[in-house]
């Protein structure tokens, strides 16, 4: 009895030394914004299905703490109070499996240079719900939630006095990437996937339960015409849209890809969005990303496949560039006017 009393306890003990060395290993790699950033949790009401979670980082002179968002540690004022008026909104839309969290350092950066930022994580296809996975549903439902969010941002959140509503943009990566080229006027005909996928298989097309042989009324696209500009990172189902599906898009876009991305080829996908946009692109080719190098950078210690990048890619470093850039093309589209 005595021996099994030890072990446990020798198990407790190592235990209670790993966490506390994954909290420490957090809390040194916490992300510090150059400016005070606030963070805070809402939930937005959906008509027609559960709850929106939605993340909101945003300008503050609060006091800030440590605060774990996702798999990241950032230095942030929970909760604390808005500051600055007539400030620029920017709504961000995941990908594929993703939550609210995936892009939180980005986040984090346009917030401390002065957006307000809200990420959903969206009903039915996030890390902990795949059900809408491989149905109409499932990229019908995404531009819907972005114009719900937007509603309720401009309309009922608590500081939305506080928001330019002429200034609205958004970014979205993956299937988020694809929700923001229907947010801003894009109109995919999902008959295409079908026809592609027989003839081009690709990864997006695994996820499907039955390939769409059939087209939805146009109408079930929601758009939103406040979205003044988008960033798209790595879009997927960009085949979807052809021949004419962008013709109506107005808002200014920039476009990123990974030269190493086998989840979403270029020709498929980028090139055939940058050829239907109606005025050219600002496209950034990424040298050997892949397609998870977009997201948050990961602790080097989470043996996750989003985590994972190709060889020699330094996915941290890559961000420090890559959000200056992103933060650099909203100032200059959603200047005051």
């Amino acid at each position: 009895m005595k021996l099994l009393l030890k072990l446990f306890g020798g198990i407790v003990v190592l235990i209670a030394l790993v966490v506390s060395g994954l909290f420490a290993s957090l809390y040194i790699g916490a992300a510090t914004p150059l400016h005070p950033v606030g963070f805070m949790h809402v939930t937005v009401r959906d008509p027609d299905d559960k709850p929106l979670d939605v993340g909101v980082w945003y300008p503050t002179d609060s006091s800030a703490g440590l605060s774990l968002i996702g798999l990241s540690m950032q230095r942030v004022a929970s909760n604390g109070a808005v500051a600055g008026h007539d400030l620029p909104l920017i709504v961000i839309s995941h990908g594929d499996g993703g939550l609210f969290s995936s892009h939180s350092d980005t986040a984090l950066a346009l917030a401390s240079a002065g957006f307000v930022v809200a990420a959903v994580t969206h009903t039915g296809d996030n890390a902990v719900d795949q059900s809408y996975v491989g149905t109409p549903r499932w990229l019908v439902d995404r531009p819907r939630h972005i114009h719900l969010v937007l509603d309720y941002m401009l309309d009922e959140w608590s500081a939305h006095r506080q928001i330019d509503r002429k200034r609205v943009g958004m970014f979205g990566f993956s299937a988020g990437g694809f929700t923001a080229l229907v947010s801003i006027g894009g109109v995919p005909d999902l008959a295409q996937i079908g026809t592609h996928c027989k003839a081009h298989p690709e990864f997006a097309c695994t996820l499907w339960k039955q390939l769409p042989t059939k087209s939805i009324p146009d109408s079930n696209w929601i758009h939103d015409a406040r979205i003044k500009a988008a960033v798209i990172a790595a879009p997927g189902f960009g085949f979807a849209f052809e021949p004419d599906g962008l013709s109506n898009v107005k808002a200014s876009v920039q476009i990123w890809n990974g030269t190493n991305d086998k989840t979403v080829p270029y020709a498929t996908n980028e090139a055939v969005i940058r050829k239907l946009l109606p005025t050219p692109v600002d496209y950034h080719a990424v040298p050997d990303a892949g397609h998870f190098s977009f997201l948050a950078p990961c602790p080097s210690w989470l043996p996750l496949p989003i985590c994972k990048d190709p060889s020699g890619f330094d996915r941290a470093a890559f961000h420090r560039d890559f959000n200056r850039a992103v933060v650099a093309f909203f100032q200059a589209k959603l200047a005051p006017r």
